[in-house]
């Protein structure tokens, strides 16, 4: 029996085929570099092509998988300082504890947060704890032969009252995927698939619907992935709003990837209403 996917990861699949992989709207550089004694360091930087803001952070990241423990920083362009701590497997098997804490030293701005991961064959649990807003959370997926069913509730407790409910459930196999969500206090509902037609070829769509939103309108995506050879795939997706999204991504060498994406809107094609961009990706 295996564990199922998290709340958040119910229907990943096709968000990931649909959102990831098109750098549109500035240029972003990711450096990846591990050392000999484990220690990884990620440096991200991002201009944005509208304003020409440029922002970014340095990560650094030890972990100890032999005794399940590891700690990570980071520092932004904002001067916002991040910490998390994990242990996993330490207390009980199946159980992870993550601390987080970050500070803004020129507002004094601080906050933290718990979260503890629980899982087991058949279940999927998290928990959080966001200790100066006093919101608690907690999020359950249960599935079985390729069925799932979660749901996802936030709790005030200065309030006292529940702040906001979800649901999700889905169908997983090894060829396809469908998933459906009722977010936002069960306002906003979402229904989504994922079909991997053949190796190189895959393809995905989504429809949501706002029951608050007065033009009662459904709106509609659907995208496909074509693996061109090992090192290469082009990426291609178009919604109901007349927005063309096309992508190319490349492995250049190992370890060096280039991933070029734009924007169209087709409703607009003599305006200047498109977004391009790029983004480098280098990694030992």
């Amino acid at each position: 029996m295996s564990v199922p996917v998290a709340f958040n990861d119910i229907g990943k699949s096709a968000k990931d085929l649909l959102s990831k992989d098109y750098p549109v709207g500035g240029v972003k550089l990711e450096v990846k570099t591990t050392a000999p004694n484990g220690v990884t360091f990620k440096v991200n930087g991002q201009r944005d092509n509208k304003s020409g803001a440029i922002v970014g952070d340095l990560e650094t990241k030890y972990a100890n998988k032999a005794n399940g423990i590891a700690f990570t920083e980071n520092w932004t362009t904002a001067n916002q300082i991040n910490g998390k701590i994990e242990l996993e497997n330490n207390l009980a098997k199946g159980l992870k504890l993550e601390l987080l804490a970050s500070v803004l030293p020129a507002s004094n701005e601080k906050g933290a947060k718990i979260n503890a991961t629980y899982k087991k064959p058949n279940v999927h649990t998290v928990a959080t704890l966001d200790v100066f807003k006093t919101h608690f959370s907690v999020n359950s997926v249960v599935g079985q032969e390729g069925f799932l069913l979660g749901g996802d509730v936030s709790y005030n407790v200065l309030d006292g009252k529940i702040s906001r409910y979800s649901a999700a459930a889905g169908y997983t196999t090894g060829e396809y995927a469908v998933a459906v969500h009722a977010t936002n206090n069960l306002t906003n509902f979402a229904a989504s698939y994922y079909h991997k037609v053949t190796g190189d070829l895959e393809a995905s769509g989504k429809a949501s619907w706002d029951s608050k939103n007065a033009s009662n309108a459904v709106a509609l995506e659907v995208g496909a992935k074509l693996k061109l050879d090992s090192s290469a795939f082009v990426k291609g997706k178009i919604a109901n709003s007349g927005v063309l999204g096309v992508a190319y991504t490349q492995a250049l060498r190992p370890g060096v990837k280039v991933n070029l994406g734009a924007a169209i809107d087709t409703t607009r094609l003599g305006e200047n209403a498109h977004k391009i961009g790029l983004s480098f990706t280098l990694e030992n």
